[in-house]
This record gives C-alpha cells, sequence and structure tokens, in this order.
C-alpha cells in the first residue's frame, strides 16, 4: 500500500513536470496560456461547477455585478468565466477582455519592480530608506496612535525605517482609515497630490504610528516603495513599470491611466445600499473616472493600476514560475523564494488574520490551521479595495484570480467561496 501511494506521487509529480514543460516551450513562441481539460491537471470539472454557481448567488442577490474568475494549474488555465454584467443599468454583459480597477492588487507588482532593483545591487534591504529620501530625515514617532488626531509627544525613531520596512508594512506608517486618521486627511487634502515627489514631502512630515519595525500596520508604505523606484531608476513608475515588467510579460492593458479608446472596457464600479447591501452605481467607468481624466502624474504603488485578468495572470505566473515566463526571466528563482518568505516574525497582521505572515509585497500562509484557508503554507496572496483577489500556490501549482468591483466589500464572503471552492476542486493533490 505504501508502494502505491509513493508511486501515485511520483506520477502527479512527473505530470507537473511535464505540464510546466509545456507551458514553458509553449510560451517560447508566445504568451497565450494554454488550456487544459481540469483533469488532466488533477482537477474535477463537474466538480469546479460550483465556482460558477456561488458566484452567480452573489450576482443573482444583487451584491455584486460582473465577475471574473480565472483558475490556473501546472501553468495551463483549467478555469476562466465570466458572469453578469460590467454595467447593470444598462445590462452589458462582462467581456473577458474588460478592464478593472484592481487597488492594492498594485502593491505586489510595484513591490517586484523594487526587487529588480535590488537584484542589481541598487540597495540592500536594511538599508535606511533616508539614504534616498532624504525627506525622512526629521521624521518623528507618535506616542499617541489613534484617530484623535492628537499626536501626543513626539520622539525620534529609534532606528531609521529601511527598505525592508516599507515592503512589509512595519515602517511605521498608517492610513487614511486606521490610526492617526486626521492627520493622514489633513496632509494629503484638500489639495490634490500631483506627483509622488509631492506626496513623499507630505508624508515625511507626518509622524510615524509606531517605532519602526515593532508592528505591522497595513498602510501608504507601497506607495514610497513606489517612489523608490522612480527615485533610484530615474524613472518615473508609469514607464518603468512598463519597461521592466509589462512589455516583456506582453501585459498591454495594465496601465495606472487609460486613455479616451478604452473607455468602453473599463468596468463601473458599485456600492453596497445601507438598507439591504444591494448594490448601487457610483462610478460608472466613464470619460470622468480617475483613470481617464485623472492627473497622469501621481503613479500610486499602493493602488492606481488597472488592469486584465489575462495581464495579472501573466504577471502571478511569472511569479509561480520562480520568476520567469516562458524564456522571460524578471527575477532569480531565488528572490522569488525571498519574496514570499514570512518577514514580519510573530507580528499579529490584523487584516489577513491570524496565521499569516507578511513578505515583500505580499501577504503569505505560514500556519494553515490557524488562519483556517485551504491555501498550502507557502502561498502568497493579496487583494484590492474593489473586492479583487489573487494568489499563488507554488505547493499546489495553482493560482486564482477574482476580479469584480464592489466597494466596500466586508459584508461579502465571495473571495473566500472562490478559495473554497477552487481547492475542493483537486482530486490530486501535490501535498
Amino acid at each position: 500500500m505504501q508502494w502505491r501511494k509513493n508511486t501515485l506521487a511520483e506520477i502527479r509529480i512527473i505530470k507537473g513536470f511535464v505540464a510546466i514543460a509545456f507551458f514553458n516551450t509553449f510560451n517560447a513562441f508566445g504568451f497565450e496560456f494554454p488550456r487544459a481539460k481540469p483533469e488532466d491537471m488533477g482537477m474535477s470539472s463537474d466538480r469546479l461547477k460550483r465556482v460558477s454557481a456561488k458566484i452567480q448567488e452573489y450576482i443573482d442577490d444583487d451584491l455584486t455585478p460582473g465577475v471574473e474568475t480565472i483558475i490556473v494549474r501546472n501553468g495551463h488555465i483549467v478555469y476562466h468565466k465570466v458572469q453578469g454584467n460590467k454595467r447593470v443599468e444598462s445590462n452589458t454583459p462582462l467581456m473577458k477582455n474588460d478592464i478593472f480597477r484592481v487597488a492594492s492588487m498594485t502593491k505586489p507588482i510595484a513591490s517586484v519592480a523594487l526587487m529588480t532593483l535590488w537584484e542589481e545591487g541598487k540597495f540592500q534591504l536594511n538599508d535606511p530608506i533616508t539614504k534616498f529620501l532624504p525627506e525622512f530625515e526629521t521624521v518623528m514617532v507618535s506616542s499617541v496612535g489613534d484617530a484623535s488626531g492628537n499626536t501626543g509627544e513626539l520622539v525620534p525613531p529609534d532606528r531609521m525605517i529601511t527598505v525592508r520596512d516599507l515592503l512589509t508594512h512595519t515602517a511605521g506608517f498608517a492610513n487614511s482609515y486606521r490610526g492617526n486618521k486626521k492627520a493622514y486627511r489633513e496632509a494629503m487634502g484638500p489639495d490634490r497630490v500631483v506627483d509622488n515627489k509631492e506626496l513623499i514631502s507630505r508624508l515625511s512630515k507626518i509622524p510615524l504610528n509606531y517605532q519602526p519595525g515593532t508592528q505591522w500596520q497595513y498602510s501608504i508604505a507601497t506607495s514610497v516603495v513606489g517612489h523608490l523606484v522612480e527615485v533610484i531608476s530615474g524613472k518615473n513608475l508609469d514607464q518603468f513599470l512598463k519597461e521592466r515588467l509589462f512589455e516583456p510579460l506582453h501585459m498591454p492593458d495594465t496601465h495606472f491611466y487609460l486613455s479616451e479608446e478604452n473607455v468602453g472596457r473599463l468596468t463601473s464600479q458599485y456600492s453596497p445600499s445601507e438598507k439591504d447591501k444591494k448594490i448601487v452605481l457610483r462610478d460608472p467607468g466613464s470619460e470622468d473616472s480617475r483613470w481617464i481624466s485623472g492627473p497622469k502624474t501621481l503613479f500610486s504603488g499602493s493602488g492606481g493600476l488597472v488592469s486584465t485578468g489575462q495581464d495579472y495572470l501573466r504577471f502571478q505566473q511569472m511569479m509561480l514560475d520562480g520568476g520567469r515566463l516562458g524564456k522571460t526571466r524578471i527575477l532569480s528563482p531565488t528572490t522569488v523564494s525571498l519574496i514570499l518568505e514570512n518577514h514580519t516574525a510573530d507580528l499579529p497582521l490584523w487584516l489577513p488574520g491570524p496565521g499569516m505572515g507578511f513578505g515583500l509585497g505580499y501577504g503569505v500562509v505560514v500556519d494553515r490551521g490557524a488562519a483556517a484557508t485551504p491555501l498550502s503554507e507557502g502561498s502568497a496572496f493579496w487583494g484590492g479595495a474593489y473586492c479583487t483577489l489573487s494568489w499563488i500556490d507554488p505547493e499546489e501549482r495553482i493560482l486564482g484570480i477574482l476580479l469584480t468591483q464592489v466597494r466596500p466589500y466586508s459584508h461579502l464572503n465571495i473571495r473566500r467561496d472562490f478559495q473554497v471552492l477552487t481547492y475542493q476542486a483537486i482530486t490530486e493533490s501535490y501535498r
């Protein structure tokens, strides 16, 4: 019996390697992902029907508009479906090339961009950010980290913020919705920030919410990461991402701002009503949307990108394949491994919750039991404010993407449902 178990495990591993080899050969000549029957990749077609059925429940209940879901295993698309409408009011169906606001799913991309410069020897992770951003040389730390606006006694930082602190959200920054919200609102408005340099100038004048490295606080830190890319490379973030990631990975529909010719592809954005949580229109995705009419000078590493499911798939598959997509190498596999390590030790992470740690731009699973997640330990994930989500699972060789446009979405379980229903469809596990 043990022999049989070992033999079956070996067969599954061989199948996975064959699939990966085919994927890499295929992509040597293009960037279209091969498709495969779920059964050929160790998954069940019948069980995957549960994904679309559950998604349709959310749509039928008017809790979300259109939804795009993608599941890839061993480099092959085994499930790709669009459901619902991109414009509910006109009953306009969602299409596979439609464009979504991916919000904080920008963060892994900006973080990877910075790590390409790390590979070039431009900085070390423990370098103080003042080496590149002298604006922070005089930053102070508040003794009061609440929303009152009262900073209390201001003290110098015990140590300078490091690049790693930025990438792991342990720098001391807060956000406009948690921590000293009043200070952030006053610093960031009412005048619109026009570029990252001005953003950093304003941010450097706000006292830190805590001593660097002592807490995990989801924050505006990745905006600083984006500006670091600009300072170190000498190019704005938009240009750098285009040259170093989007063009090599063939991601033609990923941008900070869209041209007017793409207005028709930008999905509408909705919010839940106070009465019954049914969706109401907030941003129709017209010419007036800030992704069309914005300043086109501010490129936010924290959450400024729009993209398609097929574009983001290419980025995530590159990370899942150890920094390479086909013959295009973006990072060394050793760097990818470092990115996906837990860098926050046992610091509590209030947003992803127990059992989770944080890598360099990604949340990571460190304890499946505590996290109550089907994802393997070592999986990396992040989502966005419009109810988007993507993850990669190196152990099971699987990645998932869910895109919709609802904000806020804390009343919805659609992201967790998608993960559970993806993993219940696995019939051959690599664990």
